[in-house]
C-alpha cells in the first residue's frame, strides 16, 4: 500500500527537502517527518496550499504529469476587479510565451475563509482586489500567475485548494494528513 501525504505548504517554503537557506525553515524537511516521500508536483515558494507527497513512483507520475490531466483547483486573490471579460478569456485559454493554455474553469468568488498569510498580502486602499477560483488540468511553471497577469489581473495570493479528489480543507498551514492509497 502506498502512502500519500497531504501537506498545507505555507508561503515561503520550497517544494523540496534540501537546498534552502542555511539554518532556515524554508524547505519541506522542517515540516514533513515521513521517510521516503517525494513531492508529486510543485508549488512555487510564493504559493500556498495543497502539496502532495508520496512514496509511490507510479502515483507521483499520475498526479504530476500533465498528460494525465489531473484537475487542480486554485483560489487566487488578484489585483483588480475580475470582470466577465477577463473570466471569459481565462475560460477559453490564454496565450503565454510557451503557448496557449488549455481552457480553464473559472469563477468569481467571495473572499474564502482561509488562514492568514505570514507575511500578509500588501493592502492598497486605492487598488481593489478580488478572488477567483480557477481549475486547470496543466501544470506549467507559475501557470496561474502568468494566466491572471495575461488578462490584467496580477495574482496577489495563490492557494492550491484541490488536486483531483484531495483537498487542503481542514489542514492547517505547515501541517499534513497521511492517507493510504
Amino acid at each position: 500500500m502506498s502512502q500519500l501525504v497531504l501537506l498545507n505548504k505555507p508561503f515561503g517554503v520550497l517544494s523540496q527537502f534540501t537546498g534552502g537557506k542555511e539554518g532556515a525553515d524554508d524547505t519541506l524537511a522542517h515540516l514533513v517527518d515521513v521517510p521516503d516521500v517525494y513531492p508529486a508536483g510543485r508549488l512555487d515558494k510564493d504559493s500556498e496550499g495543497l502539496l502532495l507527497l508520496t512514496d509511490d513512483g507510479w502515483l507521483q507520475s499520475r498526479i504530476a504529469e500533465p498528460r494525465h490531466k489531473m484537475t487542480k483547483t486554485y483560489l487566487a486573490q488578484v489585483e483588480g476587479e475580475a470582470d466577465d471579460a477577463a473570466l471569459e478569456k481565462l475560460s477559453r485559454g490564454v496565450i503565454l510565451k510557451d503557448g496557449k493554455t488549455r481552457p480553464a474553469r473559472v469563477k468569481r468568488i467571495d473572499p474564502p475563509p482561509v488562514w492568514d498569510r505570514d507575511p500578509p498580502v500588501r493592502y492598497r486602499e486605492s487598488v481593489p482586489d478580488s478572488w477567483i477560483a480557477l481549475e486547470i488540468t496543466e501544470g506549467r511553471n507559475r501557470q496561474v500567475r502568468r494566466m491572471t497577469a495575461a488578462v490584467g489581473l496580477p495574482t496577489l495570493r495563490l492557494i492550491r485548494w484541490r488536486v483531483g479528489d484531495w483537498s487542503v480543507d481542514g489542514i492547517a498551514p505547515g501541517t499534513y494528513r497521511m492517507i493510504d492509497v
